[in-house]
């Protein structure tokens, strides 16, 4: 999808169309979550820094974003891609790898199934798609970026919107390409291989396995010298499993003390015991992270006996963790998230506990409440704000406080 949040965002006013506009953290702390073309012809992009964007463009239009409205629009176009074949992959709100290998004798080759889903989602969501055909997933990715629009400058040149790569052309559209357009190449990664003077991918090409392994090791050596060459035998997995539910929030000041942070971890904790509970997930391993006001990223983990998704078990065992970290400086950042995942159907009594749990019961009745009235009328007491209750939601803070 083509600058998807703010695409979604001009759709629903389109008196933003033709602006610069951002969704994301609007405050001194926020970071930039998708930008309009026209918001990056001033070289504004994902991960900035607010501040920063703003200073690029004075008259740039920022906007909180609508978590909810993105997952929603984003089932519904996922469920278009899923009338062409059962495989698909998502990869966030986004993006999706879909295999149509066994849906050609049914409804045609993959450039007719490109256009007819490009002109169906424009259709049903009046948004744009890019869409990258190649024989693997590496290749249909990188296809998928050249079909989109290009920026030249203060211009915005309109991208093909397919982008095909057979077998036959693979080297003469992957070796002109930057090296940084492989996967795991990023800065640091960069640095080493511009010391072997590698500078795009047909230059990676002519470095022996056994160099590339010596200067980054074994696994991401052959990694590269697999994709430079076009080559990846990852397949299309629909259906992944869920491996954590977790939630995390910047603050727009940094937060000192045991008492303070603790408030926090509770409604950090209530928000996501509940989604394990929607997701009907139990998990056994807690993890509590921290950032510094100067950046320094920190994190306890504790895996406990019998997996769980009660709220006060969670939050004890979050609290034990934060008590063991340093926090004197301050916190900038904190988050919870659990692991180790496990069905909640298949929960299993220890001996000596009975099925009956007070707590269980409590959660039940706060998720029906929240089904019934929305997630803003009940809360654990630290939730509780001169506004009402400031509950934790999915999507929320996700790119810094506004």
């Amino acid at each position: 999808m083509n600058a998807f949040f703010a695409a979604v965002e001009v759709v629903q006013n389109p008196e933003l169309g033709g602006k610069p506009v951002v969704v994301g953290g609007t405050g001194r702390r926020g970071v930039v979550a998708a930008a309009s073309y026209e918001a990056r012809m001033y070289g504004i992009h994902s991960a900035m820094p607010s501040h920063q964007a703003q200073r690029l463009c004075p008259h740039l239009i920022s906007i909180p974003g609508n978590y909810a409205l993105y997952e929603e629009v984003s089932r519904r176009v996922m469920q278009i891609f899923k009338d062409y074949t059962p495989l698909v992959e998502p990869l966030s709100l986004d993006e999706a790898f879909l295999d149509v290998s066994g849906s050609k004798r049914l409804l045609g080759e993959p450039l007719d199934l490109a256009k007819q889903i490009r002109e169906r989602v424009f259709k049903s969501e009046h948004l744009l798609c890019s869409v990258g055909i190649a024989p693997n997933k590496f290749l249909a990715k990188l296809a998928s970026d050249a079909a989109k629009p290009i920026i030249l400058g203060k211009e915005t040149k309109i991208g093909s919107g397919i982008c095909l790569v057979t077998e036959e052309n693979t080297e003469d559209f992957l070796f002109p390409l930057p090296v940084s357009a492989i996967w795991g190449v990023g800065p640091q990664t960069r640095k080493r291989l511009t010391r072997l003077g590698v500078k795009t991918v047909g230059d990676l090409t002519k470095i022996p396995v056994t160099t590339l392994t010596n200067a980054l090791g074994q696994a991401a050596g052959a990694q590269l010298w697999r994709l430079c060459r076009g080559i990846d035998e990852r397949v299309v997995t629909p259906n992944q499993k869920l491996k954590s539910i977790g939630h995390e929030e910047t603050f727009p000041q940094d937060r000192y003390g045991q008492s303070e942070l603790n408030k926090e971890l509770s409604r950090i904790v209530d928000a996501v015991a509940g989604r394990l509970r929607k997701s009907e997930k139990l998990g056994k391993t807690i993890s509590v992270k921290l950032r510094s006001p100067d950046f320094i990223t920190t994190s306890r983990s504790e895996t406990l006996l019998n997996a769980t998704n009660t709220s006060a078990e969670i939050l004890a065992t979050a609290k034990t963790l934060l008590k063991k970290m340093d926090i004197a400086d301050g916190v900038r950042l904190l988050g919870v998230s659990v692991s180790n995942l496990q069905d909640s159907e298949v929960r299993q009594l220890q001996l000596g506990e009975e099925d009956y749990s007070p707590q269980r019961e409590i959660d039940e009745a706060v998720d029906e409440i929240r089904q019934r009235f929305g997630g803003d009328v009940i809360g654990p007491g630290s939730t509780v704000g001169p506004e009402g209750i400031k509950a934790k939601r999915r999507g929320t803070q996700q790119w810094g406080p506004q």
